[in-house]
């Protein structure tokens, strides 16, 4: 990897996106925020617009609920910095759609090795809880849990975050 990559973890409100976004508002140049989110109801509609309201003028958002591996690729250059959030819910969208999850993973990772700018990179860790009780939920786990060390394998540098604080890993 030519540029730098950071790679956030955390579980569900754990501090991960607040971390991740200070991170970025501290590079030198015009953040980009990369949402994977779908509003599909109103409390997600609110998580949404309260992430939009944490932003300020200098960050400009690219919706890609699907298409990540393509906007990290149209949105690589030396001076970029992008913050992707977030990876699991980008695999949720994919699990939803009956997509080819390793295929999209691969690609995924490429875009991620090719990049040459700054990227930040958040994700939940959902590994630590019990077996989820179905298929889904244990396909959705596992597909999670190989991303995870797929993207920590190659980043430059790896933070797990809980209660609001930053452990380094990498």
């Amino acid at each position: 990897m030519t540029g730098h990559s950071l790679f956030v973890l955390g579980g569900a409100r754990s501090g991960k996106s607040r971390y991740a976004q200070q991170r970025a508002e501290t590079i030198e140049g015009h953040p980009c925020f990369v949402a994977t989110a779908q509003a599909y109801d109103d409390e997600m509609r609110r998580r949404i617009a309260q992430h939009q309201a944490d932003r300020d003028h200098r960050w400009r958002t690219v919706e890609a609920p699907v298409d990540l591996p393509e906007a990290i690729a149209t949105l690589d250059s030396p001076d970029s910095v992008v913050l992707v959030d977030c990876l699991t819910l980008w695999l949720s969208n994919l699990l939803l759609m009956d997509a080819d999850i390793p295929a999209a993973c691969a690609r995924l990772t490429q875009s991620v090795s090719r990049f040459s700018g700054h990227l930040i990179l958040v994700a939940n860790e959902v590994g630590l809880g019990i077996v989820p009780d179905n298929a889904l939920a244990r396909r959705f786990r596992d597909d999670a849990g190989r991303l995870n060390q797929s993207i920590a394998a190659m980043a430059d540098e790896v933070m797990l975050v809980t209660a609001g604080l930053p452990l380094r890993l990498k």
